[in-house]
């Protein structure tokens, strides 16, 4: 089976049986047994008790790929999670059995050039939950966070998302003078504007196919919202409609979905020589109007998905507990992660 354990496993009398969820084909997930390795000496074991379902476990699940990603044999899914310490290594000095944490699901080498020079995102050796064919559940010591008193388990789980809204944001250094375009109202897209408005974004206007989705934005702080089509036909106008909803000049763009029309529809929108920043994965091959952007000096920034946006992830994890422990409205906005998908109409 996939790095990090086996799906079935002979098992003692009287011993428990660890249980996880597992992709077994497209629309296809069992609960089954999942055989955890030995613990190392830096490690620690982890007990889930809250995970969120990302974009990629839906592309997973419905494709079996996402980008160059390709499931090719029974994976166990979920990488953003937080739990409580149930074992320790013997050389773990900063945790305990018992401890609350949420965890970064990237392991990196550490040995190459990427990693010495701070950018382990780009480990070719990562090793990334839930990202064929690792599975997940044994972390390092420093990959794993103490989660502060004030913040739940639930909201542990939502640094991992929350991490990319912020990691965007200061990519494209949002502030105060900053107005902000996102299209897609999903969750990174709802994470990226409360990141925005956290940076001092005094405008956030936000574009989506999906009314309920819109109406979660409305409802988060997006000062205007537009409805759009999947109609490549119908860019021209609803650019109009976009820029007259903003009011201004459109500073900086998220396109939090990844396609086609999306991209293009940012190129267009976004005010000569400010920024374009493409944080969703929705196609794996896109074909956008480059020539076009690069005469209007358009900057095109590229957020590798949660690879990229966690290059600096250690950096940005401690950042994301001090927020959601300091301002807890934030991180708990950031909830509707975990039942989108259940309770959207």
């Amino acid at each position: 089976m996939g790095k990090g354990g086996m799906s079935q496993g002979e098992k003692k009398d009287g011993e428990e049986v660890n249980m996880a969820a597992w992709l077994m084909g497209v629309n296809t997930l069992k609960i089954q047994p999942f055989e955890l390795p030995s613990l190392g000496p830096y490690d620690v074991l982890v007990r889930m008790k809250a995970v969120g379902i990302c974009g990629s476990d839906v592309h997973f699940l419905k494709t079996l790929r996402l980008a160059d990603f390709v499931v090719k044999e029974p994976m166990v899914i979920g990488h953003e999670c937080a739990g409580v310490i149930e074992k320790v290594g013997s050389e773990v000095k900063t945790l305990v059995p018992g401890d609350r944490v949420a965890l970064e699901p990237g392991i990196n080498c550490w040995r190459c050039d990427h990693c010495k020079g701070g950018r382990y995102n780009l480990c070719p050796k990562m090793k990334f939950f839930a990202t064929p064919p690792v599975h997940g559940f044994l972390a390092n010591q420093t990959y794993v966070f103490k989660l502060p008193d004030n913040v739940s388990l639930e909201e542990g789980a939502m640094c991992e998302p929350l991490s990319v809204g912020v990691h965007a944001c200061r990519r494209a250094n949002i502030g105060p003078e900053t107005n902000v375009l996102i299209m897609g109202a999903g969750p990174i897209g709802l994470v990226t504007m409360l990141g925005a408005r956290a940076f001092g974004a005094p405008r956030i206007v936000i574009v989506d196919v999906d009314d309920y989705r819109l109406s979660v934005a409305k409802e988060l702080g997006a000062d205007n919202i537009v409805k759009v089509s999947t109609n490549l036909q119908d860019i021209a106008e609803e650019v109009e409609k976009i820029q007259k909803a903003m009011g201004a000049g459109i500073d900086v763009s998220f396109d939090c979905a990844g396609l086609n029309k999306t991209m293009s529809t940012v190129l267009d929108a976004t005010r000569a020589g400010d920024k374009v920043c493409l944080v969703g994965m929705g196609h794996h091959d896109m074909t956008v109007p480059l020539t076009p952007a690069a005469a209007r000096y358009l900057i095109y920034g590229f957020l590798f998905f949660f690879f990229l946006v966690l290059g600096y992830s250690v950096i940005y994890f401690r950042k994301m507990l001090y927020i959601s422990g300091q301002t807890p409205k934030l991180i708990q906005a950031t909830l509707f992660d975990l039942f989108f998908f259940f309770h959207s109409p």
